[in-house]
This record gives C-alpha cells, structure tokens and sequence, in this order.
C-alpha cells in the first residue's frame, strides 16, 4: 500500500508541475516581447556596414504580433546571415522576454578592384559588396586576380600592415599579366614582386635596395625596381626624369653611327659596281673603228645581231634587269 501511495504522489506532481508549465508557457509565449539587443562583435579594427536599425526591422517582419511565441528564431537567423555584411549570427531568447542577437561583420583585408567592379575581400577569401554606409580602409588591389590566390594575397597585406618598412613604402597592389607589382608612395616607380611566393625575402631584398642605394638617389629616376629574381635586383630608370636624359640617349646614339657607317660602305660598294660600264665605253671605239676601215664587217655585224638577239631568248629569265639596260645602252650606242 505504501508503495502505492508514493506512486500515486509522483504522478499527481508530475501532472501539477505539467499543468502549471503549460499555463506559464503560454502566458509567456503571449507576452509581448519587451526589448530587443543587438551586440556587434567588433575586431581590433572596427566596422559598420550593419546598421542596428536594419536588424530591427528584420525582427518586425518575422515577428509582426511583437508577441514572443510568434518569433521565428531559425528563420530570423538565417535571414541575418544572408546578409554579405555578415560573418556569423546567433539570435536567442531570454527568460525575461529579451531578444538577443549577436552579430560578427565581415573584416575586409582588401578593396579588389576587378572587371571594372569594386568589391572588398576578407581573410577568408570570401568577396563581398562595398557598402554605401561605411567606407574601409585597406591595401587597394587592381587586375584580373584570380579567386584562388585571394587568400595569399590577405597573408601578403596582413606583412604589410605589420611592418613598419612595408607600409611606409607600399600604398597598392598591381596585377600584370602574371606578374604582381607593389605601388609605392615614394616617386613613381614600382617594385615588381613576381608570384606570391617568397614574400619575405623579395621585401627584404627591396629594404637593403633602399638602405644602401635609394637613400642617396632621387626617387623618381626609376620607373621599376624588380626584386622576383634570385639574389638579383634589376632597375629601370624613368624616362621623362631630365638627369636620365644622356644615360637614355646614349644607346640610341650608338645605333644611329652603326647605321650611318654601314650606309656609307653601301655606298663605297655601289660605287665600285659602276666599273663595268667605263670598261665597255672603252670597247667602244675599237667597234667604230672597225665600221670604218671596210663595208663587210658591217654585214657581218648585222648577221651577228640575230644570233646575239637567239642567245638572249635561250639566256635563263633569271637576269636582273639592270644588265638587260646595260646591253640595251650598249645596243643603241
């Protein structure tokens, strides 16, 4: 019977406690929702491409009743995380009738400048929108990147905005054809890196340039200062910079009195070429001579002239009409 008893005890309570949970759940599930906060979780550097009344207004229209059981906490969440801006959310209730929502933005690491659009990049690759709210300052990166080296390239600016060297000089990225340039704020060169491998080193190779030379020069007398190769800094030099005038002409000058002396032998071998003709000029006379001594050997020289005219016709028509003028001068003379 005792047994019995406490069986009878335990269901009773269970029923009770039951009863009196469904009555405080729907009484709270009817009550109207008192606040709603919204907690932007910043980074070191912080952003607001999200606006809180944004938020608010998601919550209005998955919940228009503002009752607390007419929210739709899944559907508002993944509602929230649509949204480009957004990293990661998480929306929850409270017991007191307070709606949560914690909100992680996405942190550009740069601003890709791509097909004539602009958009921004964050460490993990992901591209997302500019906002028209808030602007991000980040490394500027221009050219046809391709998406899978989007990641290299936020480990790249990430060294830059480390060291103090680096950011001083470095203000843009440029891809050309398959080669990455970084632009600097100094002058009006360029430091052409290669592929993205090796960074460290390529940087440190341009710091110990500047150290030892760059120092004491005029920093627009480059145009380039390569660093992709091994153990090897190759230089440009700008052209429109005046003191780099006589170093570029000086090249071109070589050329021009190659140019000059070879045309001049042209002319040498040309001239020589002429000696033929005073060779024949002076075969002449002694034809003259013998037109005037007797009458036959001009009926020889006419039968002569068609067997002259038959060799020309089974002569090869690779002769150069130069020596067809020359026999036709010789001819009429």
């Amino acid at each position: 019977m005792k047994n019995k008893w406490r069986i009878l005890k335990i269901l009773v309570t269970v029923i009770l406690f039951g009863f009196l949970l469904s009555f405080s759940l729907k009484r709270f599930n009817n009550a109207k929702m008192e606040n709603v906060s919204i907690n932007m979780n910043q980074s070191k550097t912080p952003v607001y491409f999200i606006d809180e009344k944004d938020i608010k207004d998601l919550v209005k229209q998955y919940n228009p009743t503002r009752k607390i059981g007419d929210v739709k906490i899944p559907e508002l969440e993944k509602k929230i995380n649509e949204n480009p801006f957004v990293d990661s959310a998480n929306v929850y209730m409270n017991l007191n009738g307070n709606l949560n929502v914690d909100i992680k933005q996405r942190v550009p690491v740069f601003r890709l400048s791509k097909n004539g659009k602009d958009f921004y990049v964050d460490e993990k690759g992901v591209e997302f929108p500019i906002s028209r709210n808030f602007s991000y300052p980040c490394m500027l990166v221009m050219g046809d990147v391709d998406a899978s080296e989007y990641q290299e390239l936020g480990q790249l600016v990430e060294k830059i905005d480390k060291d103090d060297f680096s950011k001083k000089y470095f203000i843009g990225i440029k891809k050309e054809k398959d080669s990455y340039n970084l632009l600097t704020s100094d002058g009006n060169y360029k430091v052409e890196i290669g592929d993205l491998e090796n960074i460290d080193f390529k940087v440190k190779g341009f710091k110990t340039f500047v150290e030892k030379y760059l120092v004491y020069q005029n920093p627009n007398k480059y145009k380039k200062i390569s660093v992709k190769y091994n153990n090897q800094i190759v230089t440009t030099l700008n052209p429109y910079f005046k003191e780099n005038d006589s170093i570029l002409r000086n090249a071109p000058k070589i050329e021009i009195k190659s140019a000059v002396e070879s045309h001049k032998t042209e002319e040498k071998k040309s001239e020589t070429k002429p000696e033929p003709k005073k060779e024949i000029k002076k075969a002449e006379p002694k034809k003259s001579e013998a037109k005037k001594e007797t009458s036959k050997p001009k009926k020889i020289e006419k039968k002569s002239e068609p067997k002259k005219s038959s060799q020309k016709k089974k002569e090869p028509s690779s002769k150069s009409s130069s020596d067809k003028k020359k026999k036709a001068k010789v001819v009429v003379e």
